[in-house]
C-alpha cells in the first residue's frame, strides 16, 4: 500500500464515519500513538496527521458547520408556492402596471391642475419603492422572515389602495401618500421575497419558475387597467378603486395561505451574507450601474403610452386597451424569457432582449393609428416582460449560494431604483406641456442602448470568470 493511497484512504472513509457518527462518535479525537505505523508517510508525523483529522471533523461536527441551504427540485409544496407567489405579483406588481390609466386620468381630469412631470412623481414613488425596499426586504428573506415580509406588505398595501379611493379631487399629497409611499412600501416588503423564494424550491427550473411567478404582474397589468377604465367612467374614481381594492385583498389573502418555506425548522440557517465582500466584485459593481441605466430607461410606456395614443387621436377605446395589450403580451415574454434562460443564459438573452426594448421605444414615434398602436404595444410589452424576468435570474446567478441571492438581488434593486424614482418625472419635464415627444423617447432608449453596451462587458467578465458561455 503507497502513501498517497493510504492518506487518501483516511481523507475519504475515515472522516465520514466520524461526521456524522452515532451517539457521540464524531467527538472522538485521534492519538498519533494509536496510529499503525503504515499510516505515517512522506514527512508527516503521525501527531501532525492526527491533528489534521481532528481539525477536519471538528469542521464536519453539526454545531461548527456552515449549513448550506439545501435545494428541493419541484413538489407539491413548491408548486403551491409559486402560485401563491404568482397571486401577490398580480394583485401588487401588476397593479403597478395599470398606473398609466391613473397618469391619463389625473393629467386630464383629476390632478388637471397639476403638470404631467408632477403627476409623474406618483407612478415613479410607486414604482422605486418596491426597489429601493429590496435591500431590506431581501436581508430579513435571507434571515428567514419570509412569511412576514409576505403578510405585513399585503396589510399594507390594501390598507394603502383604500385610502386612495378616499381621496378627493385635486388633493395631490394626498394621493402621493397614499399611491405613492404606502402602496409603494408594500410592494417593497413582498417583491423580492416573491422572486427569490424560487431559487430556494428549484434548481434546473429555477429560472422557469421565476419566469411564472413574475407573469403574475403581467397578469395583472391586463386586468386592472381594463377594469379601471372601464369603472372610472361607469362608477366614478372612488368606486373604481374600491371594486378593484377588494379583488386585491381576495388574491393577497389565496398567495398568503398558499406559499410556504422550502426548509424543515430543524435545519440551521446559514450566517448572513455580507454585503461588503459584493462590493469588491467588480462585475457586480458595473451590474448596479447597468441596472440604474435600464431602470432610468426601461417603463416610458408603462406610463406614457396611453397618454400618447389619446393625444394622438388614436381611436379612443383601443388607446384605453393599449396598456391592457402590452401587459398581455408581456405575460408571455416573461415566461418564455426565463424558459429559453435554462437552456442559454441569462445574460446572453438579457443583452439582446434590451437592446430591441429601446428600439421599441423609439418606435413610439410611429404611433398614428390602431395597427401601429397594437404593434408597439405588443413588441415592447413581450421583450419589456422578458427583460424583467431576465433581470432577476441574471442578478440570482451572481450569488455564490442560495443564501445569498435575496440580499445581491435586494441591494442593487435598492441603489437602481433611484432610476425608477426619477424617471417618469425626468421624462414628464422633457416633455413638457408642449407634449414634445421626441426628446422623452430619445432620452429614454439611448439609456438603455448604452446599458445593453456595458452589458456586454459585464458579460465577458462572468464568462471569464466561470469558464463557461452560457451565463
Amino acid at each position: 500500500m503507497d502513501a498517497q493511497s493510504t492518506v487518501a484512504r483516511v481523507d475519504n472513509i475515515s472522516l465520514l464515519p466520524l461526521a456524522v457518527g452515532e451517539s457521540g462518535k464524531a467527538k472522538q479525537s485521534f492519538d498519533s500513538d494509536t496510529w499503525p505505523k503504515h499510516v505515517v508517510v512522506g514527512t508527516e508525523s503521525k501527531a501532525e496527521l492526527g491533528v489534521k483529522i481532528n481539525c477536519v471533523t471538528n469542521d464536519f461536527h453539526p454545531k461548527n458547520m456552515s449549513v448550506m441551504l439545501p435545494v428541493q427540485e419541484g413538489g407539491l409544496r413548491a408548486w403551491m408556492t409559486i402560485a401563491g407567489a404568482w397571486m401577490i405579483q398580480f394583485s401588487t406588481f401588476g397593479y403597478v402596471y395599470s398606473y398609466g390609466v391613473y397618469q391619463d386620468y389625473y393629467t386630464r381630469i383629476f390632478l388637471k391642475n397639476h403638470s404631467p412631470s408632477s403627476i409623474a412623481w406618483i407612478g415613479s414613488i410607486q414604482l422605486m419603492m418596491p426597489l429601493a425596499l429590496g435591500l431590506v426586504s431581501g436581508k430579513l428573506f435571507d434571515a428567514g422572515y419570509f412569511h412576514h415580509l409576505i403578510f405585513s406588505g399585503s396589510v399594507i398595501f390594501t390598507t394603502s389602495l383604500f385610502m386612495v379611493s378616499l381621496v378627493q379631487p385635486d388633493q395631490y399629497f394626498q394621493i402621493i401618500l397614499s399611491q405613492g409611499l404606502g402602496m409603494g412600501i408594500g410592494i417593497g416588503l413582498v417583491f423580492v421575497p416573491t422572486t427569490s423564494i424560487c431559487a430556494h424550491h428549484f434548481k434546473r427550473r429555477k429560472a422557469l419558475a421565476t419566469g411564472i411567478v413574475v407573469s403574475g404582474s403581467s397578469a395583472g397589468g391586463l386586468v386592472f387597467p381594463i377594469m379601471l377604465n372601464h369603472l372610472l367612467v361607469s362608477k366614478g374614481y372612488a368606486n373604481a378603486v374600491r371594486y378593484t381594492a377588494y379583488i386585491v385583498l381576495g388574491c393577497l389573502t389565496i398567495g398568503n395561505l398558499l406559499m410556504r418555506k422550502p426548509l424543515p425548522a430543524n435545519i440551521r440557517k446559514p450566517s448572513s451574507p455580507m454585503i461588503a465582500t459584493f462590493l469588491k466584485e467588480p462585475e457586480y459593481l458595473m451590474t448596479i450601474f447597468v441596472f440604474f441605466l435600464m431602470m432610468y430607461g426601461m417603463f416610458f410606456p408603462v406610463v406614457y403610452l396611453q397618454l400618447y395614443a389619446v393625444l394622438h387621436e388614436v381611436d379612443g377605446n383601443l388607446a384605453f386597451y393599449s396598456l391592457a395589450i402590452l401587459n398581455a403580451c408581456s405575460c408571455v415574454g416573461r415566461i418564455l424569457g426565463n424558459f429559453f434562460a435554462d437552456t442559454y443564459g441569462a445574460w446572453n438573452l438579457l443583452i439582446p432582449t434590451t437592446v430591441i426594448a429601446g428600439g421599441t421605444i423609439w418606435a413610439v414615434l410611429g404611433v398614428h393609428d390602431k395597427a401601429t398602436l397594437v404593434v408597439v404595444a405588443m413588441v415592447y410589452g413581450f421583450f419589456s416582460g422578458a427583460w424583467l424576468s431576465l433581470s432577476l435570474t441574471a442578478l440570482g446567478s451572481l450569488a455564490q449560494s442560495p443564501s445569498e441571492i435575496g440580499a445581491r438581488t435586494g441591494l442593487v434593486l435598492a441603489i437602481a431604483s433611484l432610476g425608477c424614482l426619477f424617471a417618469a418625472p425626468t421624462q414628464g419635464a422633457l416633455l413638457s406641456r408642449a407634449y414634445l415627444w421626441i426628446r422623452p423617447i430619445a432620452f429614454s432608449s439611448t439609456l438603455l442602448f448604452v446599458a445593453a453596451l456595458l452589458g456586454v462587458l459585464i458579460r465577458s467578465r462572468i464568462v471569464a470568470k466561470k469558464g463557461v458561455a452560457r451565463v
